[in-house]
């Protein structure tokens, strides 16, 4: 197998990066190349201003294996560590891109190859925001084993997610009475409110129809906070690489021709995935929010598609849907540093 450091984002790699997450273990969206590359560019919307990329390949002849997407940094506790892509705010799922069949083998390779091709002086392989039932974690559980190194995983929040029945109907009656009163209560209130009430996911348009969302999402005063230039700059290039490549489902609810409520979720793998919204205050008393979703809920039930992810956060909105939890995990392999480092950009190969 040959393992190649990239310090530099390998654009040539794109199409076989794609198909490979096709295959892996974990296939969302927060995985696709374009969306890390756009997430690199700022590093997390200035999340991580100390970073050096450190993203490995493996190969067999010309097929592509595995990527392990990762960088070095300075972690949150001060240890020089390395982490995935991604990491940590605004990435709800992350992962090694590698198929089922070669993830031991990838594991193993790759943990050689982190002690010898790969000279920073890393201390811990600091993986936040895994699935907790991805199968990396047996597989770094049993390099620990192996190597007799320090392992830990540690529950980080709740990621709740609405398995769908592929009916409006039968999905409402998954819902408790009393909360199924609500939402048709809420549908019907918002269209007797005006005959002007639809909603749309945009199709034309769509670099002013992001930023309209970001005006929207702006009104909540805690996520104008966290709307820096820099971070406002990140979403909007992946929403737009999102909708280059298919899979954004920018939602708006219309009220007498207003933007009301906008839903920013990427439609992939046959599921819904929330990532952020955004309301216009001026329309509280219809609860645009709750009906928006309503209307992307029967359409993803219409659409068959198999989950609505909510995603992290234990909002109690989403649980009034129908949400049941899974979690997201942070895992830990420390091992002991390492005294060279090196600087420059490109990519170093080694065969194994």
């Amino acid at each position: 197998m040959k393992w190649t450091l990239h310090t530099e984002f390998p654009y040539h790699l794109k199409e076989a990066w794609n198909a490979l997450l096709d295959e892996a273990i974990t296939n969302v969206p927060f995985l696709r190349y374009e969306y890390l590359e756009a997430w690199w560019e700022t590093r997390g919307g200035g999340e991580w201003p100390q970073a050096q990329l450190t993203l490995i390949t493996a190969h067999e002849g010309d097929r592509l294996v595995g990527v392990a997407p990762l960088f070095f940094t300075p972690n949150h506790h001060g240890r020089p560590a390395l982490l995935f892509l991604g990491s940590i705010e605004i990435s709800d799922y992350l992962d090694f891109i590698v198929r089922p069949a070669d993830l031991d083998r990838f594991g193993r390779g790759l943990w050689s190859f982190l002690g010898r091709g790969v000279t920073w002086e890393w201390q811990a392989l600091d993986l936040y925001n895994l699935i907790e039932t991805s199968p990396t974690l047996t597989m770094l559980a049993a390099l620990a084993s192996e190597y007799s190194l320090s392992f830990q995983v540690e529950h980080l929040q709740p990621s709740p997610y609405v398995p769908l029945p592929g009916d409006w109907e039968a999905y409402l009656a998954s819902l408790d009475k009393k909360q199924r009163h609500e939402i048709r209560r809420k549908l019907r209130r918002a269209e007797g409110h005006t005959s002007m009430v639809c909603w749309y996911c945009a199709q034309d348009n769509v670099e002013a129809e992001v930023d309209a969302f970001l005006d929207l999402m702006a009104q909540d005063k805690d996520k104008a906070a966290f709307l820096t230039p820099l971070m406002r700059q990140t979403l909007r290039r992946i929403a737009l690489a999102a909708a280059a490549h298919g899979y954004l489902q920018l939602a708006f609810l219309d009220v007498e021709g207003e933007k009301a409520a906008a839903y920013f979720n990427f439609d992939y793998g046959n599921r819904i995935y929330v990532y952020n919204t955004g309301f216009n205050r001026r329309f509280n008393e219809i609860s645009p929010g709750w009906v928006l979703l309503s209307y992307l809920l029967q359409w993803a039930n219409h659409q068959r598609r198999l989950e609505f992810d909510f995603m992290r956060g234990d909002e109690d909105y989403k649980y009034r849907f129908g949400a049941i939890n899974r979690y997201v995990v942070r895992a830990t392999l420390l091992r002991q540093p390492l005294t060279a480092s090196v600087s420059g950009a490109g990519s170093i190969a080694v065969q194994e």
